[in-house]
């Protein structure tokens, strides 16, 4: 059987799910997210009542690790180098963009 090939969509999609839904009924995490969203106040910021739903910047990056490292390693049983070059790239790339998301969520969570 011929190993999958690099599908950055799927990839991508894969880690939103497991950020997103954590092993939870997606209609539950829906109704968690909203209930979140509308304890934002008419100005954009958080009610004094509200919680942080916000999971911990550790989890996040371990999850992409994780997700990732699944990934390599398919591509280092299959001894695809180009496959596992561009996986080490797009690891990269993407722990970049998440460490500057969680910047900013972090600066925003403590106004």
């Amino acid at each position: 059987m011929t190993p999958t090939p690099f599908n950055p969509r799927r990839l991508a999609l894969g880690a939103a799910k497991k950020l997103i839904f954590e092993n939870e009924d997606p209609e539950t995490a829906l109704e968690r997210i909203a209930a979140g969203l509308t304890s934002i106040n008419n100005r954009g910021t958080l009610s004094p009542e509200s919680k942080s739903m916000s999971r911990t910047r550790t989890t996040i990056l371990n999850n992409l690790d994780e997700m990732y490292r699944e990934a390599f390693e398919r591509a280092k049983a299959s001894g695809d180098q180009t496959q596992m070059a561009t996986l080490d790239f797009a690891y990269r790339r993407e722990q970049l963009y998440f460490e500057i998301l969680l910047d900013v969520r972090d600066a925003i969570e403590r106004r």
